[in-house]
């Protein structure tokens, strides 16, 4: 007989239903005496989780705390390029410095819109020296100095030429602070000499951009460098008649500030007047390609780094919702409402993105700090700028994580709080098949889209069509995810055939595989990012650096190559020519030029020839004469003239190395650019356009290379092709390190998932353990899914990076990718360790946690 009920409410409410303790909803009874109505509290539910069930939300935490390191580390270095500024160097002692922009500019039209974009110059911009007088003019200057700085190089009969050093003229000691030591200051054919063994009087014979110079010493100085008068300076810096800028001292009691504002208007727009520390961009373009470089990284590359971030963790934001629709059905079939399960979800993301943001911005800070430290080190970034730690990226990065968190288990949750409690339960043992009628087309969309940019990326050449590799993976890695469970199944049933004939485990593996596809595309997705990054930053460095190299190899015919990095006299090759046997002797120099690419400039590598190349180089020859090259003339490679749109016979906009434009004649198309240079021009044109003008190499035909040691380090050609491939270290290091980045991450984004995964399997292993399977079994299973999750993801993978590669390197390079064997043995191995050791250590640790059964034998 059951006991009866009392009429009368308790006045105790029992310890298991307390709202104190209970993450289970509350209930009261109105006060009409009408029937109770639930009240759920979606924040106690929230708390209640994450308090009671952490490890539900520790793959989580980990996933947003990595997005927030890469955002982070990506925007310190956006924000440093944004703000980059360092403190004047050479200038410090001018308050007031004229200079040309070290930038050129171009205007493009968006519609309606106008948008100015710039590039900076490879050398130096210099000013006419005419415009010294106009600032000595301005009210209030002292004294205005005509600045000059180049290398020089001291030459001793029979021991050769010593390193470089800076000339200047004598003037800039009123601003540098460099003083005599004794004697006095330089006159006509004169000059100081300071750090070297020099005698008040004697004579010294100088390597100058002007040719080989006897000067007497007039005085010596404190520290490394050689001063000669103003205008001697400038008539021997290789450009007479322009200055590098124009330092303003203005008269005692001036203010710089009104001083440099009359100066301004007097130069009108042929200068910019700088103070400050702005005057460091009147020293070179060194800080407007580090502003360059560092938005370039922090922006286009952080930029995809970012949205693979966030597209990791919003994928395992959703996994870890998706693993709790069994408790999300049971709160329906109890009375929660779509809304209150929905404000949970959101209370659960509050309460653990903004702390895993915070903590992901101390990794994002070492990032940015070594990675910033690195170009600096490489000479990529100039010694007085500093990492800009501001506010804003470590705000950005929360608030990304945040709203990842959020946005990711809203729409994971979105179907089970929506549909009805007893269907809810249903799906929770049950997986949905097929994507979904929106994520199929979205994902067939992505796919489509990364093929049409794969396409368009076969017709660029440089930077450009590396910049599209990222964004072709990107699209391809939406399409595998939005299309995921459909990509599982049919790797589980290409596998299941091979893992049925493998015992029972293998039988169970490829059952476990097929029945979940959800799950599985879920563990395969991260596998895929990783391969498919790495191996589209990797092999297409090794890709294109080996066409590089046959091109260099096929494209050098000279017997000896005579090289001196720090430049060769002026008659060098005369000089070579004169050799017993020599035939043919081209001076070579190094230096870049801009093109017009699209919207943007490009720099291009540049050969300076001293007469026709052809006896010394092979480049190729598509159409035109290389013999044609003369002053005003160019030869350019087809694949930059395509890209610009030009053919033999027609003018090409170039911009020079200080900034000028010039429209030369483009006499002969070829196609060893990418190994030799991509733009090949008379040297004659190059006067007064480089800083360093002097020759680099010299290449000789014929002869025995004998009486050649005197230039310089005597090598044959296949020895200095081999040394040219060493060229491109800055590239290669960059693209390792994004390869290391992207591919780290989503490494350990792929080990959180297939841990996550396997952790939620704790009661279908406890089952498989109670129905007599054994542990050994059990384990054997797991291995098995994770060789098919792993190899899986590395076939697609590999797939999407050859998608990606091969119409990219036809374009770039005219070859198809190479893939060395050894690296991507190491990548494979990689993944198989990842997956194994991901899904094994998990599946010990749950068999050992109460999976229940016997003990496995």
């Amino acid at each position: 007989m059951l006991p009866r009920r009392s009429s009368r409410p308790s006045s105790r409410t029992s310890p298991r239903t307390s709202p104190r303790t209970s993450p289970l909803p509350s209930s009261r009874t109105r006060s009409g005496g009408g029937p109770a109505r639930r009240s759920f509290r979606p924040n106690g539910l929230a708390r209640a989780a994450v308090r009671f069930k952490p490890s539900s939300f520790v793959g989580t935490f980990v996933a947003l705390l990595l997005a927030a390191a890469v955002v982070s580390g990506c925007g310190l270095l956006l924000q440093t390029g944004v703000t980059a500024s360092v403190p004047a160097g050479r200038y410090a002692g001018a308050p007031v410095v004229a200079a040309a922009d070290q930038e050129v500019h171009m205007t493009v039209r968006h519609g309606a819109e106008r948008s100015v974009e710039s590039a900076a110059v490879p050398d130096r911009a210099r000013l006419d020296a005419a415009l010294v007088r106009t600032v000595e003019r301005v009210p209030g200057v002292a004294r205005a100095v005509g600045d000059v700085a180049f290398p020089v190089r001291v030459v001793t009969p029979g021991a050769g030429a010593s390193a470089p050093l800076t000339a200047s003229g004598w003037g800039a000691a009123s601003f540098t602070g460099a003083g005599l030591v004794s004697g006095r200051a330089p006159g006509a054919g004169e000059a100081v000499v300071g750090g070297a063994d020099a005698r008040v009087g004697g004579r010294v014979v100088l390597r100058t951009p002007a040719g080989e110079r006897e000067f007497t010493v007039s005085g010596t100085a404190r520290g490394p460098g050689v001063w000669f008068s103003d205008a001697g300076a400038l008539a021997v810096s290789g450009h007479p008649g322009t200055v590098d800028a124009v330092a303003v001292l203005p008269e005692r009691g001036a203010d710089a500030g009104a001083v440099a504002a009359r100066a301004a208007e007097a130069l009108g727009d042929r200068a910019r007047v700088l103070t400050g520390d702005d005057r460091a961009l009147a020293e070179g373009s060194a800080l407007p390609a580090a502003r360059a470089l560092l938005t370039g990284l922090g922006g286009s590359f952080g930029g995809v780094a970012a949205l693979v971030a966030v597209f990791t963790a919003a994928g395992t934001v959703a996994l870890s919702v998706g693993q709790r629709s069994r408790e999300f059905a049971l709160l329906r079939a109890i009375g929660a409402t779509p809304r209150q399960l929905r404000r949970s979800i959101a209370t659960e993301a509050l309460l653990v993105a903004p702390l895993a943001g915070v903590l992901g911005c101390l990794p994002g800070t070492a990032l940015a700090v070594w990675w910033f430290g690195e170009l600096k080190a490489k000479g990529a970034v100039p010694e007085g700028l500093g990492l800009d730690r501001g506010v804003i990226p470590y705000a950005v990065a929360v608030g990304v994580v945040v709203v990842t968190a959020l946005l990711g288990g809203l729409l994971a949750a979105r179907r089970p709080s929506r549909i009805e409690p007893g269907r809810a339960l249903a799906e929770s043992r049950v997986e949905q098949a097929g994507a979904g009628p929106v994520r199929t087309p979205l994902g067939i969309l992505a796919l489509v889209g990364g093929t049409v940019l794969a396409g368009v990326s076969a017709g660029l050449s440089g930077d450009d069509a590396a910049n599209t590799a990222l964004g072709v993976v990107f699209l391809y890695m939406l399409g595998v995810a939005l299309l995921g469970p459909v990509v599982a199944r049919v790797c589980a049933g290409l596998a299941g055939t091979v893992l049925r004939r493998s015992g029972a485990a293998g039988h169970l593996a490829a059952a476990n595989s097929r029945t979940n596809a959800r799950r599985l595309a879920s563990a395969i997705t991260p596998i895929v990012l990783a391969t498919a990054f790495v191996s589209t930053l990797l092999f297409l460095h090794t890709s294109t650096d080996r066409a590089a190299e046959h091109q260099r190899r096929a494209g050098l015919t000279a017997d000896h190559v005579v090289a001196d990095p720090a430049g060769l006299p002026a008659d060098a090759a005369a000089r070579a020519a004169g050799a017993p046997g020599v035939t043919a002797a081209v001076a070579v120099g190094r230096t870049s030029v801009l093109v017009p690419s699209g919207v943007l400039f490009s720099a291009a590598s540049a050969q300076a020839v001293s007469g026709d190349p052809s006896p010394v180089q092979d480049l190729g020859v598509r159409t035109g004469d290389l013999a044609a090259l003369r002053a005003g003339t160019v030869a350019v490679d087809q694949r930059l003239a395509d890209a610009a749109g030009v053919r033999a016979g027609e003018r090409m906009t170039l911009r020079m190395p200080d900034g000028a434009e010039a429209k030369p004649l483009v006499v002969a198309t070829y196609a060893r650019g990418l190994g030799i240079a991509e733009v090949t021009l008379p040297a004659s044109d190059l006067a007064g356009r480089v800083t360093s003008p002097y020759a680099t190499e010299v290449l000789v035909r014929g002869g025995t290379g004998e009486g050649l040691e005197a230039l310089g380090t005597v090598t044959d050609g296949a020895g200095r092709a081999a040394a040219r491939s060493v060229d491109q270290e800055l590239n290669a290091w960059a693209n390792r390190v994004m390869a290391t980045v992207l591919g780290g991450f989503a490494a350990v984004a792929a080990a959180n998932t297939l841990v996550m995964t396997v952790l939620n399997r704790r009661r279908e292993l406890g089952t498989l353990r109670l129905i007599g399977t054994t542990r050994r079994q059990v384990l054997r299973m797991i291995r098995w899914e994770a060789l098919l999750v792993a190899l899986g993801g590395l076939a697609l993978g590999t797939g999407i990076a050859l998608a990606t590669l091969v119409p990219m390197t036809r374009g770039l390079t005219g070859e198809g990718p190479y893939v060395p064997p050894l690296l991507y043995g190491s990548l494979a191995a990689g993944v198989v360790v990842l997956g194994l050791a991901s899904t094994g250590l998990p599946a010990r640790a749950a068999l050992r946690g109460g999976a229940g059964g016997r003990p496995g034998r």
